[in-house]
């Protein structure tokens, strides 16, 4: 016990005084290795093992295609087919910005760079409308999180290094729930905008404008096809299928739309080299931050502590539920991963619980973290394109907050929503 307050002790005060996340857990980590005499030479076997691993090499590709296809105009392309067939029913602006966050998620799998790409196109046509800035920044940043939901996800793909779970089923298991969140966002969206009579554009576009419309975005609808379905069609793992993606996007850029140039490339290279080095760092120190925990038997402590507290499963999910959903305030998902659902993971045999579908539900709550400040990383970018703090912002959120949290317990007390699809495509059997 005194190992593991003195650990989360130095991690949490780095985190006060301001230290990166991925610096505080490097930190905690290294010293409990030298505290207690782990050997130093597993510091830099595990910096290395840590990232050494083939699921991993997924993540920077899949940033690059969303980078490529961001950087081509395809975001453009979508929401303006999903805005014209809205027209200026209540609140079509924004729940058309919801349908297509859900849908760049499918693309990008990163929540931040989905609120980048989608923010800069519907956020400015909100506000001309007469939406509250706060507002729209809020709606933008919710529906964002729903892209470590929807296929393909770099929290999956996380989970899924971590537990061994095919990530290709987890993949296929995000569908239906990020749907069902996608749905409470679109409610609350409309119960906003009709309590404040805000609309979508002037009129709905004709047949012919909605049809033409369809035929612009068209390769960018495809996109998600062709990354999933070389996928369940057995062509491909999800690591080659993100390398398939990303020369997709490079020929549909180049030679069908013409609008990625040696600019716009040499850019979304330096936006992947960036966002990849961030997330590569934070996966090495918290897997060696994780790997201390086991060894000094805190996981082990933990996990038993969490059994005598939890009297049926049902209680031991909506506990996970409560700490991750506390621990999104402070913590990113991927350090959530490594750092708190090992203390989880072992108990999941002892209420028989499966480990997809858990891996489902927790992506879920990691989501809503991804909106919860102070460390809100979808709003913090969403605040930032409207030039407003973060706390101005954080005041519209808390809506689309509890109906997430609302969706969340539906997935909860429904594990067949997450297991239906996987088990339908015989990719997984529990």
């Amino acid at each position: 016990m005194s190992a593991a307050l003195l650990l989360f002790g130095i991690f949490i005060l780095l985190i006060i005084i301001g230290a990166p996340i991925g610096t505080a857990i490097g930190a905690a980590g290294v010293f409990g290795i030298l505290k207690y005499d782990l050997g130093a030479t597993m510091i830099s076997k595990n910096f290395i093992a840590g990232i050494s691993k083939f699921p991993l090499v997924a993540i920077p590709f899949f940033v690059l295609e969303g980078e490529l296809l961001a950087k081509g105009g395809l975001a453009k392309k979508i929401s303006h087919f999903i805005t014209i067939l809205v027209g200026k029913a209540r609140g079509g602006l924004a729940i058309a910005a919801v349908v297509t966050a859900a849908f760049w998620g499918a693309i990008s799998g990163s929540g931040p760079a989905t609120a980048a790409a989608i923010g800069l196109i519907f956020i400015p046509s909100m506000i001309e409308q007469g939406y509250l800035d706060t507002f729209a920044a809020s709606v933008v940043a919710a529906a964002s999180g729903l892209a470590i939901i929807i296929p393909p996800s770099i929290a999956f793909i996380v989970y899924g290094n971590i537990t061994g779970v095919s990530i290709g089923a987890l993949f296929l298991g995000g569908v239906i729930p990020g749907l069902v969140i996608m749905g409470f966002f679109i409610i609350i969206t409309y119960v906003i905008s009709r309590k404040r009579n805000y609309h979508g554009i002037q009129e709905r576009g004709s047949a012919k404008e909605i049809w033409n419309a369809f035929k612009e975005a068209i390769w960018a609808i495809l996109a998600p096809v062709i990354i999933l379905g070389s996928i369940y069609a057995g062509i491909a793992t999800p690591t080659e299928s993100a390398v398939i993606s990303v020369f997709y996007s490079l020929f549909v850029g180049i030679f069908v739309y013409k609008s990625l140039g040696k600019k716009e490339i040499i850019d979304s290279l330096i936006g992947t080299t960036v966002t990849s080095a961030v997330v590569m760092f934070v996966v090495t120190f918290a897997g060696i931050f994780s790997i201390v925990e086991s060894n000094l038997g805190i996981i082990d402590a933990a996990g038993n502590f969490v059994v005598s507290v939890s009297k049926s499963p049902i209680a031991f999910l909506l506990l996970v539920d409560l700490v991750l959903f506390i621990a999104g305030f402070f913590l990113d998902a991927i350090s959530i991963l490594y750092v708190i659902m090992p203390i989880f993971l072992p108990v999941l045999a002892a209420f028989k619980i499966d480990p997809l579908f858990f891996g489902v539900m927790a992506t879920v709550a990691l989501a809503i973290g991804q909106i919860t400040p102070p460390v809100a990383v979808n709003l913090y970018v969403t605040s930032n394109l409207i030039k407003k703090p973060l706390d101005q912002t954080s005041k519209e959120i808390w809506p689309f907050v509890a109906f997430a949290v609302i969706g969340l317990l539906v997935i909860t007390f429904f594990p067949k929503l997450s297991l239906l699809l996987p088990i339908a495509s015989k990719l997984y059997t529990p």
